[in-house]
């Protein structure tokens, strides 16, 4: 509790006191005992968030004992300790209150002999003082959950943005090291070839520009997403795969088992990323110029692809952890080694629901 809070708990006991001595003062002083009677029943209200049972137990004692002598117009001290209990105490606790507080209530009427009347405005009071504190608590719940459902929508967004870095990292490095991978093995054959086969070297500079434009148009459309975050980010999909294979600068042979079905655009891209960047890795490391991309259709997509090269290579790059990352997204999962005839594969799994 604050000092705002504090302060307010001051302000109502000495309220509740001055109501409660007030008559018992003015204008003619009451017998002592009465007196202290009156205080018990009112001053113990600034403990009533320490201990609200304890406290509505001191100050209803009170007020009972003193309406035998003393009527006052209402008993301040002991409608505020019903509303606390109602406010602050926990559901077993405030449940066991009612049939006490039915109890006292009816035997501090009962005993003076009062009548119907004073029944029905007490009665009234000690009810709207329960209820009153049962809606603010309610109140206080509810703000309580909407401030943690206010704490959890932040949260998850700022987790899919992080998601969405992530992301788009990952696309960056994948059409980064793969299309300039492309262009530069495309460039360095370019001279060897220019004057012996112009027709080839042609075609080696037509490869580079494809990429290139290919590269750009994939980096426009990271950029647009980053411009605009509600702009949904076009993902390449498994119809793309041909073409991709056909400008890797690689012999590829690829083949498809099982009947294709429809799969969620996520693990589409999913694939498509993962060849792409398996067959950067065989360009830069494995010393051949040949692969193999595998498609198989069962109870999962798996898409494996190998080579016959020199085999696993050390090195500290994202290209493994990306593809991991990728598959682990869509549910899948990704592993990478030595090839069963040598070199080295990687082969990934996706579930088809």
């Amino acid at each position: 509790m604050g000092r705002v809070g504090r302060a307010l708990d001051g302000a109502l006991a000495v309220g509740v006191t001055l109501a409660t001595l007030g008559p018992l003062l003015l204008p003619d002083p009451k017998p002592w005992w009465i007196i202290g009677l009156g205080l018990a029943a009112s001053a113990p209200v600034w403990w009533r968030r320490r201990a609200p049972l304890l406290v509505a137990v001191v100050v209803g004692a009170a007020m009972s004992i003193m309406v035998m002598w003393e009527k006052p117009f209402l008993p301040f001290g002991p409608l505020l300790a019903v509303y606390t209990i109602a406010d602050l105490s926990p559901t077993w606790k405030r449940l066991a209150a009612i049939p006490a507080i039915v109890a006292a209530v009816g035997a501090s009427l009962v005993l003076p002999g009062e009548n119907a009347e004073t029944f029905r405005l007490m009665g009234t009071a000690f009810v709207a003082a329960y209820a009153l504190g049962t809606s603010v608590r309610a109140s206080r719940s509810r703000a309580a959950e909407l401030a943690e459902r206010a704490r959890r929508r932040e949260q998850e967004q700022i987790a899919g943005v992080a998601e969405e870095r992530t992301r788009i990292a990952r696309d960056m490095h994948d059409i980064v090291t793969h299309s300039v991978g492309l262009m530069v093995v495309q460039a360095e054959a370019g001279p060897v070839v220019v004057r012996s086969d112009p027709d080839k070297a042609e075609a080696a500079f037509a490869a580079i520009a494809d990429t290139g434009r290919s590269a750009l148009t994939e980096l426009r459309g990271l950029l647009t997403a980053l411009r605009s975050p509600g702009e949904p980010l076009s993902q390449p999909r498994l119809a793309n795969l041909p073409a991709l294979l056909e400008r890797s600068g690689l012999d590829v042979e690829s083949g498809t088992t099982g009947n294709p079905r429809p799969v969620a655009e996520s693990v589409e891209a999913a694939v498509y990323r993962i060849v792409q960047e398996a067959l950067t890795n065989v360009r830069k490391h494995a010393g051949v110029h040949a692969a193999r991309v595998t498609l198989t259709w069962r109870e999962t997509l798996t898409v494996e692809i190998a080579d016959d090269g020199r085999g696993p290579a050390g090195g500290t790059g994202y290209g493994l952890a990306g593809m991991r990352e990728r598959a682990a997204a869509c549910g899948g999962t990704l592993s990478a080694g030595p090839g069963r005839d040598g070199g080295f594969s990687v082969k990934a799994a996706f579930p088809l629901e």
